[in-house]
């Protein structure tokens, strides 16, 4: 049974909407890839000290991994509550724990003075951004999503989206600056702790925002029915968990392999490709973080544009084309790289993010569309998050690991190739979902055929 649609949402109160979920996820990935970038440039010296230089890499990129690990935790917990409480609740929680756990990073003692501690401290923050990072994705889309115009969904939905390139542009270009204006012995010693201390002025802006906007009007719809079928006829309401792995467990196993070429393609491109930069093709530190710095404001640019082509042709075709743009593109990215010239390594990053953003553009939609309201909110961050811990947790280290053993990058590129194999066999076995009606509270009303208008009374969500 469909909740009755809603009026469509003011123009102004719609771009609030998104405003909030973009400043939200935006503070989220900029706590999350400073985290990375870190790893990969200053970690293994503050942590790691005794290891050899690439040992240290690895140890940090491992500690790096511990936050995808949380994730799937993030996604259980959020997502039940999301579905039994509202998506506003959960995204205000989700980013206060993140911010904290950033600010806190910031404030830590090294090796050098607490010894083995420092490590221990440092995986324990690591865990908690990783949980709160877990129910941050699903909310932020939903909160989208389930406002929107369902014609223009993808384009709409897209916008959180842009919160990933948005935080890792924040991330890189404060980290490059940095580089630039001090010495290398002044940013290791104090200034790499400038950028996580940061994140608590960042935290208040976005809170403020966040705390303004209105809860989904699909979920309230959604939220009175099931309280009044429930009075009615003294039902007991199953855990959202139990109707996703009941209904949809074909869904999230789609979610999941559509993840997989994205996920690591992502951490390859912006986080290792930090340290192949470095080491194998021995350039500074100042140019590899330049050349993701402006690859990511080109990513930014274009993930809204893949999103709005994915409501005039479908979200399988434009998600297909990245997941083959990222395959047939990674032997030219190492090679480009290879030639230790800033703008072809530029041209590998740039050109590897914008097949990054055919696939990371219309997942929001994509994922939002698969599942029905009371379980939405589990069902798409269990789908995303679970298969984080395969995908892009241990991306850069088993990049790096790779690179220790054979010195090439040809195993690299094959590894990234198998997963957009996996990529593009979860979408084909997907249902184009470009016109579902996100009213269906249920789950039991199909999903008319992509190339059917929707009815005037259901372009709204």
């Amino acid at each position: 049974m469909a909740a009755p649609a809603s009026s469509p949402p003011a123009p102004s109160n719609l771009k609030r909407i998104v405003a909030a979920s973009l400043i939200g996820t935006t503070i989220e990935w900029y706590d999350f890839f400073l985290y990375g970038s870190a790893a990969a440039l200053v970690f293994n010296k503050l942590f790691f000290p005794e290891s050899d230089p690439l040992v240290g890499t690895l140890l940090s990129f491992l500690t790096y991994a511990v936050g995808f690990a949380a994730r799937p935790l993030g996604a259980l917990v959020f997502g039940h509550y999301g579905d039994r409480l509202g998506r506003k609740k959960l995204l205000v929680l989700s980013l206060l724990m993140m911010g904290g756990a950033t600010f806190a990073i910031g404030l830590l003692p090294t090796h050098a003075t607490v010894g083995s501690a420092a490590p221990v401290l440092l995986t324990v923050l690591r865990l908690v951004q990783g949980f709160a990072l877990g129910g941050e994705w699903g909310g932020a889309v939903l909160l989208v999503s389930e406002h929107g115009d369902a014609r223009r969904r993808g384009f709409w939905a897209s916008w959180p989206q842009t919160g990933a390139p948005a935080g890792q542009l924040l991330a890189t270009g404060v980290l490059s600056a940095l580089t630039a204006l001090m010495s290398e012995s002044a940013f290791e010693a104090w200034g790499w702790r400038i950028p996580f201390l940061l994140s608590g002025v960042l935290v208040m802006v976005g809170l403020w925002i966040r705390l303004s906007v209105d809860e989904s009007p699909v979920f309230k719809a959604a939220l009175a029915q099931a309280e009044e079928r429930r009075s009615g006829a003294g039902a007991t309401e199953k855990m959202p968990l139990v109707s996703v792995l009941r209904h949809h467990w074909r869904d999230v196993l789609i979610a999941m392999g559509a993840r997989m070429a994205e996920n690591i393609s992502y951490y390859v491109i912006t986080a290792f490709v930090l340290v192949y930069a470095t080491t194998a093709a021995d350039l500074s530190k100042q140019t590899a973080l330049n050349a993701v710095l402006i690859a990511s404001a080109v990513h930014f640019a274009v993930i809204p544009m893949w999103g709005a082509l994915s409501d005039r042709v479908g979200r399988k075709p434009v998600y297909l084309t990245g997941a083959i743009g990222v395959g047939l593109w990674t032997f030219p990215f190492f090679a480009l790289i290879d030639t230790r010239n800033f703008g072809s390594v530029l041209l590998a990053v740039t050109v590897g993010l914008i097949f990054h953003g055919a696939m990371y553009a219309p997942q929001a939609a994509f994922f939002s569309e698969m599942f029905a309201t009371r379980m939405r909110y589990s069902g798409a961050s269990i789908g995303a998050q679970f298969s984080s811990v395969a995908a892009g947790a241990p991306a850069p280290l088993i990049a790096t690991a790779l690179l220790a053993d054979f010195d090439s990058s040809t195993p690299i590129s094959l590894y990234v190739i198998a997963a957009a194999l996996i990529t593009l066999l979860a979408v084909v076995c997907a249902k184009e979902t470009r016109n579902r009606d996100l009213t269906d509270i249920e789950g039991t009303t199909a999903a008319p055929d992509a190339s059917e208008a929707l009815p005037a009374d259901a372009r709204t969500v």
